[in-house]
């Protein structure tokens, strides 16, 4: 009785999440560190690292509290666009950003129908409670 999910959104989604993985070690180790040779900021990988095996399998609530995770990196793509705009940064922030932006959507998009699943679901039992009070 419910909708659906998207199998290509979460194919999507997972892959920018690699992808995010792969662009935070190299921003962060080669390309553009905040210091030369590296700094400690590449640890900013390891909350990504972590879930991937849990969205990587569909994991419904995996995949929702990452999608508010993934705004940080939002965030700090913004903020280092905004704040260090030369152009080896530039880039790079452009690019995190667009990644977890394409993250965030496909998450939100591919979890839509088993939401409104639940919340009918939850609305159906609710009314049976309480036609189950008024007989007793």
């Amino acid at each position: 009785m419910h909708e659906p999910l998207n199998p290509i959104l979460h194919r999507v989604a997972a892959l920018a999440l690699v992808a995010l993985i792969a662009l935070c070690l190299a921003w962060e180790l080669h390309f553009a560190p905040l210091k030369p040779g590296g700094s400690w900021l590449v640890l900013k990988v390891i909350p990504l690292v972590l879930p991937l095996r849990s969205v990587l399998k569909g994991n419904l609530y995996t995949l929702q509290w990452t999608s508010m995770m993934i705004l940080l990196y939002f965030a700090e793509g913004v903020m280092r666009a905004w704040s260090d705009p030369v152009a080896d940064v530039l880039p790079w922030a452009m690019a995190e950003i667009v990644l977890s932006l394409i993250y965030y959507f496909c998450a939100i998009f591919y979890l839509w129908p088993a939401k409104k699943a639940a919340k009918q679901r939850s609305k159906a039992e609710k009314a049976e409670a309480a036609k189950a009070a008024k007989s007793a």
